[in-house]
């Protein structure tokens, strides 16, 4: 029996009579990235809250490296480590002051805190910044800090809730960056995200989370597939998208598309031919889940 660094079934919760997870199926592998994808409200928190024994789940197991959530929460806590949708460092101390201090909060010696803050300001290119107060920070510069902060302690498994949220393109990138360095060394990454490029850059495993269910889940390769179809983009002389077409793929259907727009587009209209893309596969089980609900209506 294969044995995962996360493995949940039958996950459900709910607030104030209001089910926001329903019946949530999913696992880990050790040394993956794995990302949750979904809309605000979806209950991409929430389930990162029970996983890392912030709540506790009304039905459904969760064992975090083979150990029971609800029953072994003591010993799930030594494994894992969380980053939230916030920057949760002292904006009245310096980088090296916060990393400093949590390390102390861990058990950390004072000589060990200080070795452990160097190497990991330097890992998150921080060192300029070693002993400026973080209320000069950026947004992107936080963001770094709060995810050094997370594992002043070496963690297997860490938790990263929307980490990227409210960060320009470049910081994003570098945030990426560091995410998959963390992979290399061994860690498990669970994340929530709302941007897609984020999952299909990052993630070896993805699932869509809408309405509390997990409606679709593979790799990103995977997802793609299902969607079964070309799409044919048509842009301007500018390069700005006028529409998208989508085909079965086959050069029959292809010509067909093509011989049907020839007479009813400027002839400098350019055609590019892509395969699908997360977004179109966002769009595909939304859809179908919409359609799932006004069914069970």
């Amino acid at each position: 029996m294969t044995r995962y660094a996360i493995d949940v079934h039958g996950l459900s919760k709910s607030f104030n009579g209001t089910r926001v997870l329903k019946q949530i199926d999913f696992s880990v592998s050790s040394g993956s990235i794995f990302a949750l994808l979904g809309p605000n409200g979806a209950g991409k928190t929430t389930i990162i809250h029970i996983l890392s024994t912030l709540l506790n789940a009304d039905a459904g197991s969760v064992f975090i490296d083979g150990h029971d959530v609800s029953a072994s929460k003591e010993e799930v806590k030594q494994l894992i480590s969380l980053t939230g949708q916030y920057a949760a460092v002292d904006e009245l101390l310096t980088a090296q002051e916060n990393l400093i201090m949590m390390g102390r909060l861990f058990g950390l010696k004072a000589v060990v805190a200080k070795q452990r803050a160097l190497t990991l300001l330097q890992q998150f290119d921080l060192v300029d910044a070693a002993h400026k107060t973080v209320r000069t920070f950026s947004g992107g510069m936080r963001r770094r800090l709060d995810l050094a902060v997370s594992i002043i302690v070496k963690k297997p498994i860490l938790f990263l809730d929307e980490p990227t949220t409210g960060l320009d393109t470049v910081s994003r990138r570098a945030l990426w960056a560091m995410i998959c360095a963390l992979k290399a060394q061994g860690t498990t990454i669970f994340l929530t995200t709302q941007y897609l490029e984020e999952a299909d850059q990052l993630a070896d495993h993805i699932a869509f989370i809408s309405n509390g269910r997990i409606v679709a889940q593979g790799t990103a390769d995977e997802l793609k597939a299902q969607i079964n179809q070309d799409i044919i983009e048509l842009r301007n002389e500018h390069n700005e998208m006028l529409q998208e077409i989508p085909t079965d793929g086959t050069i029959q259907q292809l010509k067909q598309r093509i011989d049907e727009l020839i007479d009813h587009v400027p002839a400098q209209t350019r055609i590019r031919i892509r395969r699908p893309s997360m977004d179109d596969v966002f769009l595909s089980v939304t859809d179908r889940r919409k359609e799932e609900i006004n069914h069970e209506q």
